[in-house]
């Protein structure tokens, strides 16, 4: 009996081999051995048909093509493709993917969005459907492969603009909603953050006291993860994927220290400096030194890096490279997974190079730190805080104060300026949208644009703040704390 939808799976090395006498399950069992040889990576997705075939086709998306992109890159496209198959299988006649035409795409639309027997999903999720979709359609009827007759996703000329506003041109969905609300862009002040980091993750009271029924054994990394997250804007699977060596020292005197990221851990090849505020940056090394050194050691003693499958070994710490089949790699030409199988060799034994590690002190992941937001959140909300966050959530955060901080001081400038000096200043400084964009690694500085959107609106939600229930003009109180108000940015600057 087949199962009637599509199913995603993830490769895993190291699975216990069936108890059976099987001549033939002892022939196929060289799952291991097959994957190393096609250099397919732990955690890869995998589909698997209703009539239970592994399209080899369909799935070399995954091993090729979102090779190295991050975990959680590879299971949301697995699933919006999970979810086009089954359509095309249940609702247009087991249809196969290469010879889907616009008119099921149409279908499809018409099926997730409008069908009263559908899931009714909002534009947002169709539009991210439709992208990943969009993705593999793009590869599979690459000439090179031609592996699909048609691409069923309607194309128009891109509008996105680059950094300097000029159109970027190339294609993009034209299926994409653009009538849906614009994403809303959640974020926190420093005043809101600060409760929801003291209370949800660091496990204090509201009232800032030790909570004796907290048992967050990691609450202090935990919170200097979020910390260093709010501060810089890297993304969870960026941050996640730092080493050691990505690590700079503090500098006497200076407010902010940056480290590069490498394109193979930055989210679309986005590599880019990262400045660290000298605050955050002396939480990490207390970290490094402290916590995550008492669990390298457990670790050791443990013999857990003795059993790592595979590991790149780093021999001296000054020159920090393996190699891999014989080709010399610095650490910086590492992309996620190769990471978590880097170790340096030390004189009190192996070691990790990731920064994050975990309680068995092996690299953290994605997955791991999403359960750190969860449980944050859970404890916030039972204590009735009104106060939630999500990883992106704190980039956000970076975004609009960082945004707001930058035009509020380049408009002073330029005050302060006659025209020669206010195009001098231009050609220098540039651009604070543009800086901004730099630093969160956008392509397009229409992205960064929703954070300027987000600061407009929050002009006037401020405006009606100051406006008494009863329209009569009775003062504000000099107390109240507004989202975005000096008071929230300096705190959060210092």
């Amino acid at each position: 009996m087949t199962n009637p939808d599509w199913r995603v799976f993830y490769t895993r090395r190291d699975l216990p081999r069936p108890q059976t006498a099987d001549p033939l399950i002892d022939t196929l069992w060289d799952l291991d051995d097959w994957l190393d040889d096609h250099k397919i990576l732990d955690a890869t997705p995998y589909l698997i048909s209703p009539d239970g075939r592994y399209d080899t086709d369909l799935n070399e998306y995954f091993t090729t093509e979102l090779a190295g992109s991050p975990e959680d890159t590879q299971r949301a496209h697995a699933s919006d493709l999970k979810l086009w198959l089954n359509f095309l299988w249940r609702s247009r006649g087991r249809k196969d993917w290469r010879h889907a035409t616009p008119e099921d795409r149409a279908a499809y639309k018409q099926w997730r969005t409008a069908d009263p027997r559908g899931p009714h999903i909002d534009w947002t999720t169709w539009d991210r459907e439709v992208a990943s979709v969009n993705s593999f359609y793009k590869w599979a009827v690459n000439p090179r492969r031609k592996y699909a007759a048609e691409n069923p996703i309607l194309q128009r000329e891109s509008r996105a603009r680059d950094a300097h506003g000029r159109r970027g041109g190339g294609l993009t969905p034209a299926e994409a909603s653009h009538t849906g609300p614009r994403k809303e862009v959640v974020w926190l002040t420093p005043h809101m953050y600060r409760t929801w980091r003291d209370v949800g993750l660091l496990g204090l009271t509201s009232e800032g006291l030790a909570d004796p029924s907290f048992r967050g054994r990691f609450a202090a990394r935990n919170g200097t993860y979020c910390d260093l997250m709010i501060r810089t804007g890297l993304r969870l699977c960026e941050q996640t994927s730092l080493s050691v060596f990505e690590l700079p020292h503090p500098v006497p005197g200076k407010q902010n220290v940056r480290t590069w990221l490498p394109w193979r851990i930055a989210k679309w090849g986005s590599a880019r400096w990262v400045y660290l505020p000298a605050s955050s940056l002396k939480a990490v090394w207390d970290y490094v030194e402290m916590e995550r050194a008492e669990a390298i050691e457990d670790a050791r003693d443990a013999g857990v890096y003795d059993r790592i499958r595979d590991p790149l070994i780093i021999t001296d710490r000054a020159k920090p490279f393996v190699v891999v089949e014989g080709e010399r790699l610095t650490v910086d030409q590492l992309g996620h997974a190769e990471r978590r199988r880097l170790l340096i060799d030390t004189p009190d034994g192996l070691e990790p190079a990731a920064l994050w590690i975990n309680e068995n002190g092996l690299p953290s992941k994605g997955s791991c730190w999403q359960e750190a937001f969860k449980t944050a959140n859970k404890r916030t909300r039972r204590l009735r805080l009104g106060v939630r966050a999500h990883p992106h959530a704190l980039r956000h955060s970076y975004a609009v104060i960082t945004l707001e901080q930058l035009w509020r001081g380049h408009i002073q400038d330029l005050a302060e300026m006659n025209p020669a000096q206010r195009r001098t200043h231009q050609m220098i400084f540039g651009d604070p949208l543009n800086w901004v964009r730099l630093r969160l690694g956008h392509r397009s500085v229409t992205t960064t644009l929703r954070y300027l959107h987000a600061l407009q609106e929050l002009e006037l939600e401020t405006r009606l703040a100051l406006i008494p229930n009863d329209w009569e003009p009775t003062g504000v109180d000099s107390d109240e704390s507004t989202p975005g108000t000096d008071s929230d940015l300096e705190v959060l600057s210092r």
